[in-house]
């Protein structure tokens, strides 16, 4: 029998028939067709001048786009623009001759479009921008420049005279109809500062100025918030200060201390702080006045609370509190041989320093509620924010702590008590250089298991923690999270970032501390947090930066 050798062609053409048969014996397979992928973006929003940059990734299939921006988050809709590239300008030219505002909040959306219209993608959001701020000679308000019915407006006086400053709606955003109009004389054009009066209280005005004979040329503009009607010093309830210089003036008010009065000090001065024993209710304030310093008390001891008394509140509002030895002073340090109430102490808009402790209470001294609130707390010793220093049951005692939108700074130690407490909050808080090497955070020292708790937990919320206050240069920058008790107390930490450096010295970790870890460190995060104490953020890409520490701290959008 022959054998015949198959040609390299005939291989070829009978390999290419069967696999054409093998192919008959298929179905053909249809993939359906889909709607095109959300528009994403190249890169992120950004503004120059008053216009928006919107750079999208190419879509192949795409045939055109439809962008919209809004300023309430799409309740309702400033702008619809149809565009055949996926890279556009929002300004004058896509807005038919209309412009964006500037220094406003503007959202964006995309949705692309295929060639038939069941295909289109689905509407995506590309997030926030802000426009820049108006080309403008006008200095940006500083919480000095404002009070309840007048504020203080500067310029850098640079080319033509500001003439005249007018006032406006908060929502008359193309400045159309002045409130009010005001002729800057030729001292005021020559200092770059003008009063303007007859605000409202507690509300936002847009207060521009102008060059020109007739205030034709816009110099610029700034959104004004005033603050809340101040204390009438012709208020009976009320000891006015507000034209004291007297450092005695506070002591000696006490003499005729009424229930609930109100002391109204002048900002600026500094006050000699009480020593005799507070028996009554009171709130200590300022006077509304234009400037960065506040009134200050200032003590070489502390104040006390009188024996036996109950205490409906004591109120610290937009004041500097001031020790002279942060190894011996206190704001309050009462030990009482009767049982002795504090219903509230409120420190509010405060700035709090060089003490021992802020309040230590023993023996049958009660604090019922504790506030820190937008408040700036530094350089204090041993003996902390709060210290509760008498053992067993009955003993002084602290129920609710509430520390919120405040910053923390170069405490030795932070909490101490030897009975329970029912609650501890910590919202939007920076804290830095918080408890020395080794030092203690939390330290509940009473009876294990009966008075070592807080009994409806621990929460810290939207707050930012950097490392321990190394004074010594020791190169040790651990804490003590807790250093005693708190066996049965819950924790809840949400959306709080420690940084790289801190630690905890072992065998004392708080459970879930911290919710989300920053890479890198305190200094690297912060602009100055050592020396100056500044704690904006110079890492514009920590994640937090909108919604974390302090919100005097927080990046605007």
């Amino acid at each position: 029998m022959k054998i015949k050798h198959l040609t390299s062609k005939t291989l070829f053409l009978l390999i290419a028939g069967i696999v054409m048969f093998l192919g008959a014996c298929k179905e053909d397979i249809t993939y359906e067709k889909t709607r095109l992928f959300r528009p994403v973006l190249n890169e992120e929003l950004r503004a120059e001048l008053n216009t928006i940059i919107v750079n999208m990734g190419k879509i192949k299939e795409a045939t055109t786009y439809t962008i919209e921006v809004s300023r309430d988050t799409f309740a309702t809709i400033d702008y619809t623009i149809e565009a055949d590239t996926n890279y556009v300008i929002i300004g004058e030219e896509t807005l038919a001759g209309d412009e964006l505002f500037w220094n406003t909040l503007y959202q964006v959306r995309a949705t692309a479009h295929a060639a038939n219209a069941v295909y289109d993608s689905k509407v995506s959001d590309l997030g926030n921008v802000r426009t820049e701020r108006f080309p403008s000679i006008l200095n940006i308000p500083k919480e000095a420049d404002v009070i309840d019915v007048a504020a203080r407006v500067s310029w850098q006086v640079l080319g033509a005279p500001v003439t005249k400053i007018r006032t406006f709606a908060a929502d008359d955003l193309k400045l159309q109809n002045p409130l009010a109009e005001f002729t800057v004389d030729a001292d005021a054009q020559t200092a770059g500062e003008f009063i303007v009066t007859g605000l409202t209280p507690n509300a936002p005005v847009q207060i521009a100025i102008f060059s020109g004979a007739n205030g034709e040329t816009l110099r610029g503009w700034e959104t004004y918030v005033t603050l809340p009607r101040n204390v009438d010093p012709s208020d009976p309830n009320v000891i006015d200060l507000s034209e004291s210089d007297d450092p005695d003036a506070v002591k000696n008010a006490m003499a005729t201390l009424a229930e609930g009065n109100i002391i109204l000090l002048k900002k600026g001065v500094m006050y000699n702080l009480p020593s005799d024993p507070l028996d009554k209710s009171i709130t200590i304030t300022a006077a509304y006045g234009f400037g960065s310093q506040k009134a200050i008390l200032f003590t070489t001891g502390n104040w006390n609370i009188a024996d036996g008394v109950t205490v409906d509140h004591v109120r610290f509002i937009d004041v500097e509190l001031r020790g002279e030895d942060i190894g011996g002073d206190y704001v309050f340090n009462p030990n009482n041989s009767t049982e002795t109430v504090i219903n509230e102490l409120t420190f509010d808009n405060c700035i709090i320093s060089t003490f021992r402790g802020i309040i230590r209470i023993r023996s049958l001294v009660f604090l019922k509620n504790y506030t820190i609130n937008n408040s700036i707390v530094h350089h204090i010793g041993g003996y902390g924010i709060i210290t509760c220093d008498t053992d067993g049951e009955g003993s002084a005692a602290v129920d609710n702590i509430a520390l919120t939108n405040s910053t923390f700074s170069k405490i030795n130690s932070f909490m101490t008590s030897r009975t329970n407490a029912q609650s501890i909050t910590i919202d939007a808080c920076t804290m830095s250089e918080l408890a020395s090497p080794d030092g203690i955070v939390f330290r509940w020292r009473g009876a294990t298991g009966t008075l070592s708790n807080v009994i409806n937990g621990i929460s810290i919320t939207n707050t930012i923690w950097g490392h321990a206050w190394d004074e010594g240069a020791t190169g040790n920058l651990a804490v003590r999270g807790i250093y005693a008790g708190l066996e049965a107390t819950p924790f809840n930490i949400v959306n709080t970032y420690a940084t790289s450096d801190f630690a905890f010295t072992a065998g004392s970790e708080i459970p879930g501390f911290p919710a989300l870890t920053y890479s890198k460190t305190a200094k690297e995060l912060w602009v100055d947090p050592y020396d100056a104490m500044d704690f904006n953020f110079q890492d514009s890409g920590f994640a937090g930066k909108y919604d974390s520490g302090d919100p005097r701290w927080r990046a605007k959008l």
